[in-house]
């Protein structure tokens, strides 16, 4: 990553419930404080509105676990109960009594459930190509694969990284990511062509350091996540879709928003990677969330 992108992050680890060492960061500004519940094994540079100096808002989030500096759990442990800890350790350590929480993917899944277990921690949600739970259910949906099939199909794929995860590391780690690179995926339009290159390139850059063994040992356990219970939720809740999202299907998002009252949707012409692509929408949905809340 460049120079200009570290400076706006500041790392530390603490210790979540278990012991297990967390890599907390925060980007060091000033405004309200939100809690980033981020998608599954992505870093900061996948939100790099929130990183900016003049964004208004002091962002807290975390690396999971065995993810860029965060530490494997020695019993491989990286279930639901485990997320909601480590939110709750990045919360006591930061000073943070409750907090909206902007969330993305697998995330959104996390923000929910600390909302349900404690709901005195969380003012807001916003939920970014995401739903709460059964999150394998609902990929594949631009494709009008039937949700049981889909999973099926998405759950095999992750099989295949459990065992074939070596050969695939070797690639993933040895690509040069320049700007070029990050530039020729932006152009095959699996992440929206509108995307910088340069915010795209640091977050892949980072992405790829993690062992994809141990990235399709987290998505396993994401395919066991059931629906997470929208009846006690309170808070208001933006939800923002991607048209061409194929791993969270917008109209789940929608049917999702429907059953919370008050509770707002926003679809964009984009793909799963809405934080990247959509910056600035990002931050003035959050920051208009913020107003909600407050």
């Amino acid at each position: 990553m460049t120079s200009s992108h570290a400076a706006r992050v500041r790392y530390h680890d603490i210790d979540s419930a278990d012991g297990t060492r967390i890599r907390a960061w925060t980007n060091g500004g000033d405004g309200p404080t939100v809690l980033l519940s981020n998608g599954l094994g992505t870093n900061p540079h996948a939100w790099p509105s929130l990183l900016r100096p003049d964004c208004g808002l002091r962002v807290v989030g975390w690396n999971h676990r065995g993810v860029s500096g965060s530490e494997q759990p020695k019993s491989r442990r990286v279930d639901l109960d485990s997320y909601v800890e480590d939110a709750l350790a990045v919360m006591e350590d930061a000073g943070i009594e409750s907090a909206v929480v902007p969330a993305w993917s697998a995330g959104v899944t996390v923000a929910f459930e600390l909302a349900n277990r404690h709901p005195e921690r969380v003012t807001g949600i916003l939920a970014v190509a995401g739903v709460p739970g059964n999150t394998f259910g609902t990929m594949l949906e631009p494709l009008h694969i039937p949700g049981p099939v889909a999973k099926r199909m998405m759950t095999g794929l992750v099989l295949t990284g459990l065992v074939g995860g070596r050969a695939i590391g070797l690639v993933s780690k040895n690509i040069p990511w320049t700007n070029a690179v990050a530039n020729m995926l932006r152009r095959t339009h699996l992440i929206n062509p509108a995307a910088d290159t340069e915010e795209l390139r640091a977050m892949l850059q980072e992405f790829c350091t993690t062992d994809p063994r141990w990235y399709a040992h987290l998505a396993m356990d994401v395919t066991k996540h059931s629906r997470v219970s929208l009846s006690r939720v309170s808070v208001p809740v933006t939800f923002v879709a991607g048209r061409w999202d194929v791993l969270t299907g917008a109209k789940q998002m929608r049917a999702a928003s429907e059953r919370i009252p008050g509770a707002i949707y926003r679809e964009l012409e984009g793909t799963h990677f809405l934080p990247v692509e959509y910056p600035e929408v990002m931050l003035e949905e959050l920051k208009a969330l913020i107003d909600r809340v407050g």
